[in-house]
């Protein structure tokens, strides 16, 4: 890991104080690399794993070079996801804190159009969104990109290989060609030089993968030509992860999975693109506060899940090469902590699970794993639902509040809390569930009723 200081940056002391506040005061390798080649307005094709730290390296950088009181959009970021989105402007909002009133917004399809007119109008500095919404503010002309300075794509080869290009090329033809791009990718195929050729001007290639700590994971593969649900039950059983992502491949598999998982008391939900974005931020609430143990999901939730601490990934179907394997597997194992990853794979499927063996990968026959009678997974905790956010000034301190005051619960039996704009979501623990319903439902919050159920 590189010891360099953010210090050693021309940096503002106000800025300096804030990374220092949040949590950043060492560089990971990706951020000492681009961070100095972005403050001296190069463009960068950087290549980093998931949770590199590559959304600050690009955070920083472009928030120290913004003219807060130039209210214009001064910088793009393009997603590949909506939960990347959401999970890269989060980050970014963290570092503005620096300074006053720099207007963060998020374009993402799935989201209410006419909402993202209504603050576009209000103008903003920086948009983070996918190609898709972006495109379509500015075909719409509710988008006007004349002031562009930065432009980011983020995870460029996962935008690549969801067929994005047309888009970006569009949305770049709406951006002035004089400007500063920067490209980060986990891989770098052919089509991502190719894109840097045509979108970027003398590109600094940046490469930190060699240097950084590998994820600590063991990866067993197991050949299964019988019941495949009940060899996923028997993995839990053996394990017993406090929680797990399950890949399968198509959109009706994920749902159905997380069904049949239901019936035998293992609790899981699932997540694809055919859901309504209220429904997707749902299922990531309950994911990442312990509301749900098991999240069954396609290729779309392998990035942009902001789940620090992982326990197990199973790809359920094999995924479609090794690249979608690494980005699968990547998200167990951070943070010096062990992570456990499981392949399941057919007889028919041999022959291409040849290209996965290695010295270190461990193949075993499910006999292995333990068969438990009555086995179930239940969360720690369950979702309550506030028909209330930040529209209605709702802080996370008001909802504690009410929670430790007039609901009795101690502190301890309260987790995680989000807020958004017409909603909050608070983890509770199991037993206390019902209790804390009732009682905000019958008390009020701010000196406000508001409507209380349970996820």
């Amino acid at each position: 890991m590189n010891s360099q200081k953010f210090s050693n940056l021309p940096l503002t002391q106000e800025m300096l104080s804030n990374l220092d506040k949040i949590g950043y005061s060492t560089m990971t390798p990706i951020q000492a690399d681009s961070l100095p080649l972005i403050l001296d307005s190069k463009d960068v094709i950087a290549q980093a794993k998931t949770g590199s730290g590559k959304t600050a390296a690009f955070g920083i950088g472009i928030l120290s070079r913004l003219n807060v009181k130039k209210f214009r959009v001064q910088s793009l970021l393009l997603c590949p996801t909506r939960e990347l989105a959401d999970q890269v402007a989060k980050e970014l909002r963290q570092i503005a804190k620096f300074a006053h009133n720099i207007k963060i917004l998020t374009l993402v399809g799935g989201a209410s159009f006419g909402q993202q007119l209504g603050s576009l109008r209000h103008g903003a500095h920086i948009i983070v969104g996918t190609p898709g919404r972006v495109l379509k503010h500015l075909d719409k002309e509710s988008l006007n990109l004349e002031n562009l300075e930065t432009l980011v794509l983020d995870e460029a080869d996962r935008m690549l290989d969801m067929g994005f290009i047309e888009e970006i090329e569009k949305v770049i033809a709406y951006a002035p060609k004089e400007r500063q791009t920067l490209l980060f990718s986990a891989t770098y195929p052919d089509e991502i030089m190719s894109m840097s050729r045509k979108l970027q001007k003398d590109a600094v290639k940046v490469e930190t993968i060699s240097v950084e700590s590998t994820n600590k994971i063991v990866e067993r593969f197991y050949k299964v030509d019988g019941d495949k649900l009940q060899t996923l039950a028997n993995i839990f059983s053996t394990f017993n992860p406090v929680n797990a992502i399950v890949f399968c491949n198509t959109k009706v598999e994920t749902d159905a999975v997380a069904q049949k998982l239901q019936k035998m008391k293992i609790d899981a939900i699932a997540l694809h693109g055919d859901m309504e974005q209220y429904d997707r931020n749902d299922v990531l609430v309950q994911f990442s506060n312990a509301s749900a143990r098991v999240l069954v999901a396609t290729d779309v939730a392998a990035r942009g899940l902001d789940i620090k601490e992982l326990a197990m990934v199973v790809n359920y179907d094999l995924p479609h090469g090794e690249e979608t394997y690494t980005h699968r597997i990547g998200r167990t194992g951070r943070a010096g902590a062990e992570g456990l990853a499981f392949t399941l794979f057919s007889s028919y499927e041999e022959e291409k699970i040849e290209e996965y063996r290695n010295e270190t990968r461990i193949f075993e026959s499910q006999e292995s794993l333990k068969v438990q009678q009555n086995f179930d997974m239940k969360p720690k905790n369950i979702t309550l639902v506030i028909e209330g956010g930040k529209k209605d000034k709702l802080r996370a301190g008001d909802l504690l509040g009410a929670l430790t005051g007039d609901a009795g619960l101690k502190g301890s039996s309260i987790g995680k809390i989000d807020i958004y704009d017409r909603q909050a979501y608070v983890a509770i623990e199991r037993e206390f569930i019902d209790e804390a319903q009732k009682k905000l439902s019958h008390g009020k919050i701010k000196k406000k009723k508001f409507s209380v159920w349970i996820l």
